[in-house]
């Protein structure tokens, strides 16, 4: 199912033995248009201290109750690197990350999540090895690990502006992402400086390049394909032939 990102925050954090906090904010990839993590802040808990949860350790997801259970436990979560949201996230960072967790690395291979398209609880590690974040940099590693990360906050491309070929129209709402796969499936636009009242869906592949210091997405559309466009009702959900719809509306192969 496709749910909203903006709907997860606020949601409570619940480990194996207790509560860890409430979802802040969440980091999406750029390149992939994949959400890596939840940030969590922590509250009085770890007073002052966020965290990252990776969806390889969301077991479920209650959308009534606003809660996300993770495969975790509050130890594992407190003995977790350290991560400073003010400040860019490491691929160096990441890699003690997946390291402490056990989990395969998503920039190692070709799928979403590296050897698979979906974040998979990885197998039990062993009492001797569980909180190591010792990175290992094989000669052949050491790119990748000190690569630039692609990581972007939901919140922060939140009101970015929507530049079509011929024309800006409208502006970044939602990021609307698969359950399953954690995939960004499709961008959210709020017209109602151009066209009032009508939210549209804009799919990541569309975007012909992103100016993250103006702000702005620039997309292969013009003003009048959004204008006609199937419009988008974020209370309700996506009907069973919308996606469809919308890929043919915009001339763009569809796959579900």
């Amino acid at each position: 199912m496709i749910r909203g990102a903006a709907s997860l925050k606020g949601f409570t954090i619940g480990a194996t033995d207790g509560e860890v906090g409430g979802v802040n904010d969440l980091y999406f990839d750029d390149e992939r248009w994949v959400i890596r993590y939840l940030i969590v802040d922590t509250g009085d808990w770890l007073p002052g201290r966020k965290v990252l949860i990776s969806p390889h350790a969301v077991r479920t997801t209650q959308w009534g109750l606003r809660r996300v259970d993770v495969a975790l436990t509050r130890q594992q979560v407190k003995g977790s690197p350290d991560i400073d949201t003010d400040k860019p996230v490491s691929r160096q960072h990441e890699a003690a990350y997946f390291s402490y967790y056990g989990y395969p690395a998503y920039w190692d291979g070709a799928s979403l999540w590296g050897p698979t398209a979906q974040p998979l609880a990885p197998p039990p590690i062993p009492p001797e090895l569980r909180g190591v974040t010792t990175v290992t940099e094989k000669p052949d590693e050491q790119a990748a690990i000190h690569a630039d990360t692609h990581l972007r906050s939901a919140r922060e491309v939140s009101g970015y502006h929507i530049q079509a070929t011929d024309g800006t129209i409208g502006h970044v709402e939602d990021l609307l992402f698969d359950e399953d796969t954690w995939q960004v499936r499709y961008i959210e636009v709020d017209t109602r400086n151009w066209w009032p009242g009508k939210h549209v869906l804009i799919a990541p592949q569309w975007i012909d390049a992103m100016d993250w210091a103006n702000r702005t997405a620039l997309v292969h559309v013009t003003c009048a394909m959004v204008k006609d466009s199937p419009p988008y009702d974020p209370k309700t959900p996506l009907p069973g032939s919308y996606e469809a719809d919308l890929h043919r509306h915009y001339g763009r192969p569809f796959r579900s």
